[in-house]
């Protein structure tokens, strides 16, 4: 009852994915790279899931109905911490290599967000510095600019959720917060955004995430939220952001939790 897709047949190669369907390397019984629960590649569908850095890969297993079979692209520093604890669980380590693309510097905090009177998980994004559109050398901030034409909406206020992004998500793995990823056109997704380590969430947070499954993702120009220390503090700073026209925002689902 295993899942191999396109993607992930084509970076393990046949021969590999024929022995994981045959049941020759399926782990049978395994804990849920998603929600963390235990799983049985014989009793339900299972979904192949494999996590590729620069130099390695592992491959995981995860419930289908959390989450489909699908190549996660991370960082080689984050996939080498998540090695032990990933193959200690029913993870295959197998030598793939992929190239994982520089990001601008962005500095993201996680915070529960009130919206139409439920409690939302949130991410807030906000470079470190302007960003220019590439390959003009201009030094004019065009950070919403560029969100706008990859799908996210104007914010003119806190109190709706904000509408669904096709090709983004948001990639959590045993529990931290790992990337924010796109794809297009049908390939596979990409890091848009990507740790530095793995960044540990509130439990509150991650439990709202797994009722949801989804995380309303907010972006605004470099100054304009800054460091917040309480929940309270970010949402006056996200409605005033909102207020200016400087907020703009997607709903996204998980990759993983």
């Amino acid at each position: 009852m295993l899942d191999v897709s396109d993607d992930v047949r084509a970076e393990i190669g046949d021969e590999e994915a024929d022995r994981l369907l045959g049941g020759d390397n399926a782990p049978g019984q395994y804990d849920c790279t998603s929600c963390r629960t235990p799983g049985d590649t014989e009793r339900e569908p299972t979904s192949t899931v494999l996590f590729v850095g620069e130099e390695t890969a592992v491959l995981a297993f995860a419930h289908a109905t959390c989450i489909p079979s699908q190549v996660v692209p991370v960082s080689e520093e984050q996939l080498q911490g998540a090695v032990r604890s990933i193959t200690g669980e029913g993870g295959e380590q197998v030598g793939v290599r992929t190239e994982v693309p520089l990001q601008a510097e962005l500095g993201v905090t996680s915070g529960l967000v009130m919206v139409g009177g439920e409690i939302q998980p949130a991410l807030v994004v906000e470079p470190l510095a302007p960003i220019a559109r590439p390959g003009t050398g201009g030094s004019e901030d065009v950070f919403l600019e560029l969100l706008t034409e990859q799908g996210f909406a104007p914010v003119g206020s806190i109190d709706r959720v904000p509408a669904p992004s096709p090709g983004w998500s948001v990639l959590l793995v045993m529990g931290k917060l790992h990337a924010i990823l796109q794809s297009q056109a049908g390939a596979a997704p990409t890091a848009w955004w990507q740790a530095h380590q793995a960044m540990q969430v509130a439990d509150e947070w991650r439990a709202a995430v797994n009722k949801t499954q989804r995380v309303l993702v907010f972006a605004a120009p470099v100054g304009t939220i800054g460091a917040q220390p309480r929940e309270d503090l970010l949402r006056e700073a996200l409605d005033r952001a909102a207020a200016a026209g400087r907020l703009v925002g997607a709903s996204m689902p998980l990759a993983g939790t």
